[in-house]
């Protein structure tokens, strides 16, 4: 297998050269499968880190200004396992999620209840300031249908859907924690430990 320097690989992807990319899956990929497994993943899980992570170095590459400091492969690696690390931290916060909701009324305590629900109303509320194909994206990626689904079904590449989920969900997150609502229960959960301890 041929073999490129950092600074081949770099002018490569910023021309877009196709066959430095296979270069790289066929070369690093490997890498990071095992990265993923160690860490709990499967197989589509580190094609998608992979190629998301891929995604990322372009945007960092098409910056005329961004000086590469390190190993190209040190770099590929550090930023798929950051994706990697927030997709594992996504997935603990919906099972989370899912397993208050599934909780019986019995069990809740009438706050949490009350806060649920606000949570619900805020999340409804931001969801509804998303635009578009963001809320298209998000509403199928909900019913649990995989990225190439929704690629299909909306007519996008497979490539653009795994980045507009990713955009739309940080999108989501980042508008309701600056709804009015979701900063006054947090106020208010400060205050409340502040007075328990």
């Amino acid at each position: 297998m041929k073999e490129y320097t950092d600074n081949e690989i770099i002018e490569c992807l910023r021309n877009r050269q196709s066959y430095v990319v296979h270069w790289l899956s066929d070369r690093y990929m490997p890498m990071i499968r095992l990265m993923i497994y160690q860490k709990g993943g499967t197989n589509e899980d580190a094609r998608d880190i992979f190629q998301d992570g891929l995604i990322i170095m372009l945007e960092k590459l098409d910056d005329k200004k961004f000086n590469l400091t390190c190993k190209f492969k040190t770099f590929l690696y550090c930023v798929c396992e950051h994706l990697w690390k927030t997709a594992l931290d996504k997935r603990q916060a919906a099972a989370n999620y899912l397993n208050r909701r599934s909780e019986s009324e019995s069990e809740k305590d009438f706050t949490d209840m009350i806060d649920y629900q606000l949570y619900e109303q805020i999340i409804q509320d931001v969801f509804k300031t998303l635009d578009p194909i963001s809320k298209k994206i998000l509403t199928l990626y909900w019913q649990e249908k995989s990225p190439r689904e929704i690629a299909d079904k909306l007519g996008y590449t497979y490539g653009y859907v795994r980045k507009k989920k990713c955009e739309a969900q940080s999108e989501l997150t980042e508008r309701v924690k600056r709804h009015p609502d979701y900063i006054q229960i947090k106020r208010t959960e400060i205050a409340a430990r502040e007075v328990v301890h």
